[in-house]
């Protein structure tokens, strides 16, 4: 190392040791800027594991970002202009940087640093491909490429400049995942692109996170929220996105982990919302999580096989990582803490700002640790916490930064390999390795070589029903990036496969069934077949991939489907995003089936999920057929009837984006006296048609009628109602045995819209009174769980629903006020008991009248 690097190293070693101890003998300063050797022993760690250092400044500053190339050298983005003050006053200046680690004598710490870029603007995310690397910097999106092999970007084009268009750090696209479908992924965005045949492919997809994007073995996607610890996508990207008239309530950005306490071992004053009662507990530590961000997934198997696939999650606010044990049950995934009260990792230092995680080739939890004091944005900095932030002096220094690792005691880490020097039938043995950034890696570097002769080694893999079931996966995955797939090898999968390699080979044969009607139909006897004994999650995937049949065809298939499994709400949501344009159609065979004669609750909400996506449809003559169903002169209404006219007037909020049908004459229907419906929504169903003599009013003047907008919160709330209460509460409110009481005249449910929030978020346990009569286990269920990991406009519309139907008559309830009673109400990680609630609530000011 030439003198003239060692001497700024030296200076800023000096420096900090000399504010570290300048600042341990000032009592206005309990935390104050420790030495890597220093902070090290603040750590506490769960048994088994230890934690090194493997580089730290000057050589990393402010690290927010890191992942490790084919070559075991570790990449790592240095926000360096993020907050240097409380004003943010250098996040315009080009002062980040990517750097390029290397171990060159194999002693677990990096001794080179290269800068690959510099002079950049607030970079956020790295993603390899070919022979470059895509570069997140400022609010674009760039290709970059090094031409001669010294580790320095040579050339700088732009790919698209609507990436992380909103410039804040907290909230703007990040991530570059590649994921095992060759495609890119981020958080914070609904973007994802593709490099193909020498060109890159932008596309949408859904809505993930806020920092931080992982996948797991299966490709699953998993991301969070600062609010919420674990989110993951539990269907393949965008085949829920495929139907505009549905919107489904689950299977994406569902609550993984529902656990929020976090224990950190330090107080922690200095946090965003710390003013507020319930945020720190008695002895000032964070409570909950409150910056939540870069889960990752560890698929390595150098830890115990306990921690194959759990799930990490930095907490920079509380100093601390937790650790989620992830399971599996059918299509779900639950996360939950293995060591409730106590940590996977947690430091005593302020300072420790873990904010991400990348696996090593050698098998390590690498964790990225800014270490700083302010971590705040400014855009949400309160005066509360720049005071706490200032008066602690957790302002300087800044441009520190650490990564560490952690390994386990007592066993040796893996021996690590360039992989770029392998020849690609090496990489074909790497698709089955027992770890996971291996075959990430060999599937990537095979896609990016394309070369065809590769073909044959990869369809030996696949077809080799004694090599390991990962590696055939990827096998399949490869042979896709390549463009070699044929639909032969397809069919030979699905003979006699588990159901990870048939389901991924149906969804890799839709392509070859829209070109080919003698693969579509060949593809329908085999998925007609397999759905009337079929396993939940072959089930979940026929049902998405259904959309490629005819429309008998996949009628056949949905009716098995819905036959064994309509009683799950993420297979119903699947059934409906394969129905674009089919919805009525369905409905017509369901209509005329002999198994559709008795009542039956999952029937009921299937059928109004059906009605709600054909009238969102509005097409006419589907409409029209709607009205003519749901009638029977002469003769009572029966309960597919009058679910058909419940549905159709709750949706009927939305008809203003419709022109009104017209009508020959008023339909029979509408002068019946055994409506299932007030008079308020029959007005509101009147007006999706005209007639002769008759045309919708612009104003609705019904008594207790919504405004247009909680009419939509009510159509909305409605169709998650279905999906997350229903099942305890019915789907007419009137509650259900075992399972949970009745909404239909509840106080709990019309009273103070605070207190109905309040039980949302934190859940309700033990006796409850409601209209006088109370039910307690086991006529219910003991515990109302928690469903803070839903959204704020999500609650907002299943309590306005539910304040608005089956004779209940209360004012809507607004996102602002779920978001508010979310904050204000921070810390309360435990259910509340009914008489614990109602004390608290006597504490609180009186609700607003507006």
């Amino acid at each position: 190392m030439q003198f003239n690097r060692i001497l700024p190293y030296f200076f800023v070693l000096i420096l900090l040791a000399s504010c570290a101890k300048t600042q341990v003998e000032d009592p206005d300063n309990p935390s104050p800027a420790r030495a890597a050797s220093e902070e090290l022993e603040t750590f506490q760690l769960e048994p088994g594991f230890k934690i090194q250092l493997v580089a730290q400044e000057p050589m990393v500053q402010d690290p927010v970002f890191i992942k490790f190339d084919e070559d075991a050298r570790l990449w790592v983005i240095e926000m360096r202009g993020f907050m240097t003050d409380t004003l943010g006053s250098e996040e315009d200046k080009p002062i980040g940087r990517i750097s390029v680690l290397e171990d060159l004598d194999g002693d677990g710490q990096m001794d080179k640093s290269t800068i690959y870029m510099d002079s950049l603007i607030m970079p956020r995310a790295i993603g390899f491909f070919a022979d470059g690397v895509l570069v997140s910097e400022n609010t674009s999106l760039w290709v970059t490429q090094d031409l001669d092999g010294d580790l320095k970007a040579d050339t700088q084009v732009l790919l698209d400049s609507t990436y992380a268009s909103s410039g804040n750090p907290e909230h703007s696209d990040n991530g570059l995942l590649r994921n095992v479908d060759n495609w890119y992924y981020n958080a914070k965005s609904r973007l994802r692109y593709r490099y193909q045949n020498g060109d890159w492919i932008r596309d949408t997809t859904e809505f993930r996170g806020q920092w931080g994007i992982s996948n797991d073995d299966q490709g699953r996607l998993y991301y969070n929220y600062n609010w919420s610890q674990l989110h993951a996508d539990l269907v393949p990207p965008n085949y829920f996105s495929r139907n505009p008239n549905h919107s489904p309530s689950t299977g994406i950005d569902h609550g993984v982990a529902l656990e929020r306490a976090v224990y950190p071992i330090r107080e922690t004053p200095a946090v965003n919302r710390g003013y507020i009662p319930g945020v720190l507990s008695e002895d000032k530590r964070l409570m909950e999580f409150t910056a939540a961000c870069s889960p990752w997934i560890y698929r390595s198997t150098l830890f115990p096989e306990e921690f194959y696939g759990n799930a990490f999650v930095a907490e920079p606010a509380g100093n601390l990582v937790k650790r989620n044990v992830l399971t599996e049950a059918g299509n779900l995934v639950d996360g939950r803490d293995p060591h409730p009260g106590k940590e996977f990792l947690a430091s005593t230092d302020e300072r420790f700002r873990p904010v991400d995680f990348a696996t090593g080739p050698d098998g390590a939890l690498y964790i990225a640790d800014m270490y700083r004091g302010l971590i705040q944005h400014g855009e949400y900095l309160t005066p509360y916490l720049t005071e706490q932030t200032v008066g602690r002096g957790l302002v300087m220094p800044v441009h520190l930064g650490r990564i560490w690792k952690i390994v386990p005691e007592g066993k040796a880490l893996r021996q690590t390999t360039r992989l770029s020097d392998k020849s690609n039938t090496e990489l074909v043995e790497f698709l089955s390795d027992q770890d996971g950034w291996y075959r990430d890696m060999a599937q990537r570097l095979l896609v990016e070589r394309g070369n065809a002769l590769v073909k044959n080694e990869l369809v030996n893999l696949v077809l080799n029903q004694q090599a390991e079931q990962l590696g055939r996966f990827h096998g399949l995955w490869t042979l896709e990036g390549l463009g070699l797939l044929d639909e032969a090898l397809l069919f030979q999968v699905l003979e006699k496969e588990d159901d990870l390699l048939q389901n991924t080979a149906i969804r890799l044969l839709e392509p070859f069934a829209l070109r080919s009607v003698q693969v579509q139909n060949r593809l329908a006897e085999v998925m007609k077949a397999a759905a009337k004994d079929a396993s939940e999650a072959e089930a979940l995937q026929l049902a998405l991939s259904s959309d490629v049949l005819s429309p008998q065809a996949q009628s056949d298939v949905l009716n098995s489907i819905l036959a064994s499994y309509g009683s799950q709400a993420m297979i119903r949501d699947a059934m409906l995003s394969s129905l674009n344009q089919r919805e009525f159609g369905l409905m017509q065979n369901l209509w005329k089936a002999s198994d559709w004669t008795a009542r039956d609750q999952n029937k009921e909400i299937f059928l109004e999920m059906l009605t709600t996506a054909v009238v969102k449809g509005g097409e006419a003559h589907e409409m029209k057929s709607l009205l003519a169903l749901a009638d029977s002169p002469g003769s009572e209404l029966n309960w597919k009837q009058k679910i058909l006219i419940s549905g159709m007037s709750i949706q009927a909020a939305n008809s203003k984006d419709h022109e009104p049908i017209v009508l020959q004459t008023e339909p029979s229907l509408f002068s019946r006296t055994d409506l299932p419906i007030d008079e308020s929504r029959l007005e509101m169903l009147r007006g999706m048609f005209r007639w002769p003599g008759y045309a919708p009013s612009e104003e609705l003047t019904a008594e207790n009628q919504l405004d247009e907008g909680a009419m939509k919160q009510f159509a909305l709330g409605r169709q998650k109602f279905l999906v997350g209460c229903a099942g305890c509460h019915g789907s007419d409110g009137a509650g259900a045995a075992r399972m949970g009481p009745p909404l239909v005249g509840s106080e709990w449910v019309t009273g103070d819209e605070r207190r109905l929030a309040m039980i949302l978020l934190h859940g309700l346990e033990g006796p409850i009174e409601v209209a006088g009569k109370t039910y307690d286990a086991p006529d219910i269920l003991p515990v109302m769980p928690a469903h803070a990991t839903m959204d704020d406009g999500s609650i907002a519309a299943i309590l306005t629903y539910i304040r608005n139907e089956w004779g209940n008559h209360a004012k809507p309830v607004s996102r602002r006020l779920v978001s508010s009673t979310r904050l204000t109400s921070q810390g309360r990680v435990y259910p509340w008991s009914a008489d614990e609630l109602n004390e608290h609530m006597e504490t609180l000011p009186p609700p607003e009248t507006k």
